[in-house]
């Protein structure tokens, strides 16, 4: 397998679980009540979500190359799209009057199994990740390739809840995010915008130029 295929899948992982969103606000707020004990627990079982979003997330994208990659271009598309409107949201965030909520977790592991199997937003931006990252290789995805590429996504999951680890519980970490949340946000976004410039440049030309065969 082409290693710059797993890297990509690596760091699509990578992005995926250390760009702020749902799970990792809920995880500073537990690392900010319980230390990073409980920060851990809650992503080992948050991991859980991620392997099955992921794996959909990829069965979905090698599924529709069997179909020709006007598809995966109309895929491609699509989900830069989609990722260029999250960052454009993240970019435009402000802090809102009600803010956060501070719930006490008493199961942190179990709290992070049901948060990562539930969370919504966690397939379609799996997709767009994913599609943004592995657009250039599209034409090179097969089958065979599904269990490393699940794999190597995962990996980059845990390197980025490895960090979270290691930064979570951190008194001057947690009040540096907490002062600097909203300008963390919107570099984010800048990141997801980025990525969805590189899905649309892969997939855009495809719509409209002739295949070469």
């Amino acid at each position: 397998m082409d290693l710059s295929l797993v890297l990509s899948a690596v760091f699509a992982g990578f992005v995926y679980g250390i760009t702020p969103g749902p799970g990792v606000l809920a995880v500073l707020g537990i690392g900010a009540d319980r230390g990073r004990r409980a920060g851990a627990a809650f992503l080992i079982g948050h991991l859980a979500g991620d392997v099955l979003w992921s794996a959909l997330a990829l069965i979905a994208i090698i599924g529709v190359t069997t179909f020709g990659s006007l598809v995966f271009d109309i895929l491609g598309t699509v989900s830069g799209l989609y990722l260029f409107w999250l960052g454009w949201r993240a970019v435009r965030v402000k802090r809102s009057e009600d803010g956060k909520l501070d719930i006490p977790v008493r199961k942190p592991l179990l709290h992070g199994l049901t948060f990562g199997m539930t969370n919504p937003k966690a397939y379609p931006v799996a997709v767009a990740t994913l599609t943004a990252l592995l657009s250039a290789k599209a034409a090179t995805l097969t089958w065979g390739m599904l269990p490393a590429l699940v794999l190597a996504s995962c990996l980059g999951g845990v390197l980025a809840y490895a960090i979270l680890v290691a930064i979570i519980g951190a008194s001057a970490v947690r009040r540096t995010y907490r002062r600097y949340e909203v300008p963390i946000t919107r570099v984010s976004g800048l990141m997801f915008m980025g990525f969805a410039l590189n899905a649309l440049y892969h997939a855009v030309p495809g719509l409209f130029l002739p295949k070469r065969t």
